[in-house]
């Protein structure tokens, strides 16, 4: 894994993610603003933490290709399902 590498795209992925800018969510009762949330990644020597989730080894393979996602300067694909319209 190549430390160097992935911390560097995080910064330049932190750097596309605008935060001063709210984001319309729809209510029941109309809408309101709502700011992005922060997801935390935690690197260890030998895995991973996303957000609150579960240790993430390096050996597997989902983990192995969100790291490549940012290893190649992409968002991690998996993000996508919850992020649809993008950061």
């Amino acid at each position: 894994v190549d430390f160097d590498l992935i911390l560097e795209n995080i910064k330049y992925l932190n750097s596309l993610v605008r935060e001063d800018i709210s984001q319309i969510e729809h209510t029941p009762w109309g809408a309101r603003l709502r700011r992005p949330e922060h997801l935390l990644l935690t690197l260890y020597q030998n895995g991973i933490v996303v957000g609150h989730g579960a240790f993430r080894p390096y050996q597997h393979p989902a983990t192995q290709q969100y790291l490549q996602d940012i290893m190649d300067g992409y968002f991690p694909s998996e993000l996508q399902p919850f992020y649809p319209d993008g950061v």
